[in-house]
């Protein structure tokens, strides 16, 4: 992935774990700050986590657009400078007391009310005028057809109390022309509010974008496979999921028992009709992959397993223990891309258990796969997340987003495993642990390493993003405001110099 078969380093660092004065991490001067520090160490990957708007949960993974960008994310200071906002407005707000931790429901309750505020100071704003022609343009961009659709389901979604979609009444459920006119004249205003979020969204990202890419740092972007049910996507194309007459799920997403989980993991969205994508040519995943690389440089596919077999549930299931494994678009849909949006830089999740057909299908593609060093060491058989065994054509990380950090899983690890741990990565003292990881990760001839912030920063667990399968207390860690120091850059700087990786 590294360009011109460059070795290559860089950062996973998710947006909203930023510092910031307003509750999360946003496209803020600290995001820029943050991009500086990238340069100054030498790094030439900014990896994030979906950009889309958050629904229960909280999780980026489950979103009601896989088009929308998340309003959280736009920068109220700007809009401060811009003359959207006064400063008093902001600082009546209550975004949660602390500067480690996302408080969402507070986020929930303060964020909406203060950008309706700036929605309804728009023509007090500076360049006013030339805002507004903006604006027009950015709703009749066709790159951004999906955005009535998107924003009339949100208006919707508040008048029915925040309920999902499928307990709407009939007319605007299954989206009788009558009914979805007459909404959308009765939500006018909403609808045009969440048009104008998406605007300033797009606005701030492709600013910070330029910045970072002028730095010489891409940004790494992710697609989550699938969509969530209760989302504009679903509600306005529910012939492209398997829906039955009422656009009730037929079957649902997830993955089968294993050793991590007992009664496997039932994700709960519909799958796709790949007969009917094909027949289109794919041309739903063509917009939305076309979408993707307008807001990231390289692509990562998750759980790229499902797009050669997946497995489907019964819906109404408890759990995912019943289930089958049923044949995916395969190879066909990377073709189609290939010949529709070019070559195109991409990175395959290809973790957990692969079949045969699987690793096929990656190696077909060329796409580099990833490799994790915390799955490496486990004393009672050989693995091919040890180092020793990668290609160069691979992504290295130390761990995910769904990992713990290195600091709390060395602690953590069983007796025999941290003996070969030690061992393998030279480990004479415990404190030294997560760096060793990181020099490990650097000196593979994996073309890029990729690192975790919090692994730079030494934290344990508290800081820990997502714990797979488990609801509450994931994606609200942030990161200090004085923790970027010049130590840390230097000696980020010194390995990528070292291991061959510098930008």
């Amino acid at each position: 992935m590294a360009k011109k078969g460059n070795r290559a380093c860089g950062v996973l660092m998710p947006i909203f774990s930023l510092p910031s004065a307003y509750g999360i991490g946003t496209f803020s001067k600290e995001a820029y700050e943050f991009v500086d520090f990238l340069k100054e160490a030498g790094q030439s990957y900014w990896q994030i986590l979906p950009l889309g708007q958050t629904s229960y949960g909280d999780s980026p993974y489950q979103s009601f657009s896989t088009f929308a960008g998340n309003p959280y994310f736009i920068d109220i200071e700007t809009l401060i400078e811009e003359g959207f906002l006064s400063r008093e407005d902001a600082d009546k707000c209550d975004f949660g007391g602390s500067e480690e931790y996302i408080d969402y429901e507070k986020m929930y309750r303060a964020r909406f009310k203060l950008l309706m505020k700036a929605y309804d100071n728009r023509d007090k704003a500076k360049n006013a005028a030339a805002l507004k022609k903006d604006f027009e343009a950015f709703k009749k961009n066709k790159d951004n057809d999906w955005l009535s659709d998107y924003a009339l389901f949100m208006a919707l979604k508040n008048a029915y109390d925040g309920r999902a979609w499928n307990t709407w009444e009939e007319g605007v459920r299954l989206r009788k022309s009558a009914a979805i006119k007459e909404a959308a004249q009765k939500y006018a205003k909403e609808v045009d509010f969440y048009c104008f979020l998406q605007f300033l969204f797009s606005q701030q990202w492709s600013k910070l974008k330029s910045y970072a890419n002028d730095k010489g740092i891409d940004i790494i972007g992710d697609i989550p496979i699938y969509v969530a049910f209760d989302s504009a996507d679903t509600w306005a194309n529910p012939e492209l999921f398997l829906l039955d007459k009422k656009n009730t799920p037929i079957d649902v997403a997830g993955c089968p028992p294993d050793a991590f989980s007992a009664t496997g993991q039932l994700w709960g969205n519909p799958l796709y009709r790949w007969d009917y994508h094909k027949k289109t040519g794919y041309k739903w995943w063509m917009k939305r992959i076309a979408q993707c690389y307008r807001l990231y440089d390289v692509v990562r596919i998750d759980h790229f397993r499902g797009f050669d077999e997946y497995y489907a549930i019964p819906y109404g299931n408890a759990t995912a223990e019943i289930g089958e494994w049923r044949k995916g678009p395969g190879i066909d849909l990377f073709n189609t891309m290939k010949k529709e949006l070019g070559e195109k830089r991409v990175i395959a999740e290809d973790l957990g258990f692969l079949t045969p057909s699987v690793i096929k299908l990656v190696q077909k593609t060329g796409f580099p796969g990833m490799k994790i060093l915390q799955f490496a060491f486990d004393s009672r058989e050989e693995s091919d997340y040890l180092p020793h065994n990668y290609t160069k054509n691979c992504i290295v990380y130390t761990g995910t987003h769904d990992n713990d950090t290195t600091r709390g899983w060395f602690d953590k690890l069983p007796r025999n495993d941290k003996k070969f741990a030690k061992e393998y990565l030279g480990i004479h003292y415990a404190k030294d642990a997560v760096w060793e990881c990181i020099r490990s990760a650097f000196a593979s001839v994996s073309d890029t390493a990729i690192i975790p912030m919090q692994d730079y920063l030494e934290l344990p667990g508290y800081a820990r993003i997502n714990t797979p399968s488990t609801l509450g207390g994931n994606w609200v860690w942030r990161m200090k405001k004085d923790a970027l120091t010049k130590e840390l850059c230097q000696k980020m700087h010194d390995y990528a110099r070292i291991y061959g990786r510098l930008q």
